[in-house]
């Protein structure tokens, strides 16, 4: 598929059949997504997924009780709406054929050689140059799932369940998680969000 179409073409999908994903085709989509930037080519990841029912659902099953420990305000009926709706999209994964899981390690920089300051803040410094290298792998994986006729939703919710997430998963420090893609053959397409003009967001110093 033509890149730029492919760009056009990518939108979250939450709803998905009930159709397996080859495992060659998860294969090619990690394959691509490990060919994303990181620091000193450094590839400070691995990739994990999950295709089993019961695990999904378990996963999920974390992840609402983790919700229900938040000291979120529950005072009036929109409030509680409000949580049914976080809930959903942050365990939606669970009714997907695939989930990919991306879990990574710290990398030590030649600026951690040199300087005073502790990883984390170097890290600070830098705008963390690790989340940015997994957002480029991250999109490697949803345009990838596109090109290959399926559709990808990229979660952050379920990571307010990281620790038992990571536990559930047996990923052992130094490495931990970053992020869900779950991915299945869509259920329909929901409407496309209108996405800003090209003058609302470019801008040109000469």
């Amino acid at each position: 598929m033509e890149l730029k179409h492919t760009i056009e073409k990518r939108m979250s999908i939450r709803s998905f059949t009930n159709e397996a994903v080859d495992e060659s085709d998860l294969k090619e989509m990690v394959r691509r997504a490990g060919l994303a930037p990181t620091l000193n080519n450094s590839q400070p990841w691995k990739f994990i997924a999950v295709t089993n029912k019961s695990k999904l659902k378990e996963m999920a099953e974390v992840v609402i009780a983790k919700l229900s420990d938040l000291p979120l305000k529950l005072d009036d009926i929109g409030q509680k709406k409000l949580l049914t709706k976080i809930e959903w999209y942050s365990t939606f994964f669970e009714n997907a054929p695939s989930l990919i899981a991306l879990v990574m390690k710290p990398h030590e920089t030649d600026l951690d050689k040199s300087v005073n300051l502790t990883h984390d803040e170097i890290i600070q410094l830098r705008n963390y140059p690790d989340l940015q290298s997994a957002g480029a792998a991250t999109q490697n994986i949803l345009l990838s799932a596109v090109d290959l006729g399926y559709g990808a939703c990229w979660l952050s919710g379920p990571m307010i369940a990281k620790e038992e997430l990571q536990k559930y998963l047996k990923v052992e420090s130094p490495w931990h998680l970053i992020s869900f893609v779950a991915i299945g053959k869509p259920f329909g397409y929901p409407k496309r969000p209108s996405k800003k003009n090209i003058d609302e967001i470019f801008t040109l110093i000469r």
